[in-house]
């Protein structure tokens, strides 16, 4: 497996890919598949990878995210075609994504998610809110001494 920054190219893949993905979850809806596509057209999408074997079998997406003082970024949409998940795909997309935005400086990164799937990579609940979602669901990893605050605000894309 490859993971690499998306092209052109894989555009309508990476719409494939998510609306797949998120199609059997009970929170997904069809504007789930269109996330990457208005963050990229909006100028937010800060961090876009794919993984490849044969061909497209997963994407990760970085956004700018506010969570208090420090650079946040915000994760998600994460997707993993549906005959290649709890593989490990997903979890190598979305370090080497936090490794890229650590890196460029970035204080840390949040998401909404379940916690039994990003607990194992550093992320954390408490300290930060997000509308009315229960706290456990609303994670963040920090990078260094500085930790978020407050309640999340993601990108316009993702909040619409």
């Amino acid at each position: 497996m490859i993971i690499r920054p998306e092209t052109d190219a894989d555009h309508r893949a990476i719409h494939t890919l998510t609306r797949d993905a998120f199609a059997p979850m009970p929170f997904g809806d069809d504007g789930d598949a269109f996330l990457p596509e208005r963050l990229r057209d909006a100028g937010d999408l800060l961090v876009s990878l794919v993984a490849v074997e044969d061909d497209l079998i997963g994407h990760v997406a970085l956004s700018s995210a506010q969570a208090g003082p420090g650079t946040w970024a915000g994760l998600g949409p994460i997707s993993v075609r549906a005959d290649k998940q709890r593989q490990g795909i997903g979890t190598r997309l979305a370090q080497t994504a936090l490794e890229k935005i650590r890196n460029d400086g970035f204080d840390g990164c949040v998401l909404i998610g379940n916690p039994d799937v990003y607990g194992p990579m550093g992320f954390r609940s408490g300290g930060i809110t997000y509308r009315d979602l229960s706290d456990h669901l609303v994670q963040w990893i920090s990078f260094g001494a500085l930790r978020p605050s407050g309640e999340i605000r993601f990108a316009p894309a993702l909040e619409a």
